[in-house]
């Protein structure tokens, strides 16, 4: 039942935004002393400027004027207050043992622990800057530890035309970087930064890793393609080196400002690994989900089982998956959406299977300069899962709303609800299912 009503709910807050947006036009007011200043070219901003972009712009945005440092950072604070449920068997963690592992962790209203990150951003040379970000905290490392650092060049070294020429339109980036798969990896919560996420969980499936490697964008009269080879896994390694092959990922797409009103977004991508010792395109976000210990067992802790709420479909071995994603934004209001469709296998597998993603989002800014929001989302994740879970259908409907105190402080309220089905009585999410509140805080700049 999730699955069908939640259908309604984008479509919903759409229908209500569209008739408000021409009343509501922002005002133009100068919110310019409240931001940090920008002094990085071809960046995207941390805080409220960075909404709605994707791949970084081809405008440099500010003047080369030498060797430029910024730094930034990002903090993140929730109190949660969720409830959790579930029709799983007992089954003894021990050949006549007592204690169930299917019985459920007794979770209640309260804070978890805040996460921040670091940026350090270094101009070199025109067009050639150097990014490097920096877990202060999360849930599943306490400990501070490096997520990505890489070069990014939009502007030729050389003095030569044709190089020139090229580079008007290209971005290149090489190094420990975040990997171009999808859209909503531009909007997710990554870690201590929730700023461009107007709810506060993300994808069920979360398309989302860091990768080494190389990576070319080109952006021309608002047609988009990428090319990109990485070693396929977090890590870098030389030893096994038959079990493991390269990551290709594939983007295509238009991203046009129509007119002063509309802008329309549509994008395919695709990636493939032919094999791999730890394929993490589903399991790279090391940060940790932010619905703590839902459907987790008595045992658990919130670093190991830093996972919760979450679908893994365990293509460890290989995979390969294409997205698309539409996104509209008219006035305020606006619609994001995801078509994603995966296949692949863990190491012991002899076959692959096969997965399906659905989401559905919907949005209206409204108020001075946009800076109030009301938003819902529909998301659906089917297939077979493995044993466990041979035919999943599992359904996550959230709806909440934000306000920007300030571009660089935002205050989020959401309820989200997830339903579990298709899984085996001995697996404890069983009969699985969550739902209440959860209300979060994000500073960025």
């Amino acid at each position: 039942m999730l699955r069908i009503r939640s259908l309604l709910l984008p479509v919903a807050v759409l229908g209500f935004a569209a008739p408000l947006s021409a009343q509501q036009a922002p005002a133009a007011t100068d919110e310019a002393r409240y931001q940090q200043p920008i002094s990085i070219q071809y960046f995207r901003a941390t805080d409220k400027r960075g909404i709605n972009v994707f791949e970084t712009p081809k405008d440099a945005g500010v003047a080369y004027d030498g060797f430029r440092l910024q730094w930034g950072a990002a903090f993140t604070q929730q109190f949660q207050g969720l409830r959790h449920e579930n029709t799983a068997d007992s089954v003894p963690s021990a050949p006549g043992g007592t204690n169930n592992v299917n019985r459920l962790m007794t979770i209640g209203n309260g804070f978890n622990n805040a996460v921040a990150n670091l940026y350090m951003h270094a101009q070199l040379a025109p067009g050639i800057r150097v990014q490097l970000t920096t877990y202060l905290s999360s849930r599943h490392h306490p400990e501070t530890w490096v997520k990505d650092g890489f070069l990014q060049v939009d502007e030729s070294p050389l003095d030569v035309p044709l190089f020139h020429s090229i580079m008007k339109y290209t971005t290149l980036k090489v190094g420990h970087f975040q990997v171009n798969y999808g859209d909503f990896q531009f909007r997710r919560t990554d870690n201590g930064n929730a700023m461009y996420n107007p709810l506060v969980g993300n994808a069920l499936m979360d398309a989302f890793t860091t990768e080494i490697g190389t990576e070319v964008v080109v952006q021309r009269n608002g047609l988009l393609a990428v090319v990109a080879a990485t070693g396929g896994e977090i890590r870098g390694q030389v030893v096994r080196p038959d079990d493991r092959a390269p990551a290709y990922i594939a983007k295509l797409g238009m991203d046009r400002q129509i007119n002063d009103d509309l802008r329309v977004r549509l994008t395919g991508s695709y990636r493939t690994t032919a094999k791999s010792l730890s394929n993490s395109i589903y399991s790279g976000d090391r940060a940790g989900s932010r619905y703590y210990y839902v459907l987790e067992n008595s045992t658990a802790t919130e670093a190991a089982q830093f996972t919760s709420g979450r679908i893994n479909p365990g293509f460890t071995n290989k995979s390969t998956g294409f997205m698309i994603n539409p996104f509209v934004k008219f006035h305020g209001a606006e619609f994001f959406g995801m078509y994603e469709r995966a296949k692949g296998s863990a190491a012991a597998e002899t076959s692959d299977r096969e997965v399906t993603q659905l989401m559905a989002e919907g949005l209206f800014r409204f108020g001075t300069n946009e800076n109030l929001y009301i938003a819902g989302r529909w998301n659906n994740v089917s297939g077979n899962l493995g044993a466990t879970a041979p035919d999943a259908d599992v359904g996550r409907l959230n709806f909440g709303g934000g306000w920007f105190v300030t571009p660089s402080l935002l205050m989020k309220l959401e309820y989200v609800m997830q339903e579990y089905d298709g899984f085996v009585a001995t697996n404890i999410r069983n009969g699985g299912k969550f739902n209440g509140f959860m209300i979060e805080g994000v500073l960025a700049f």
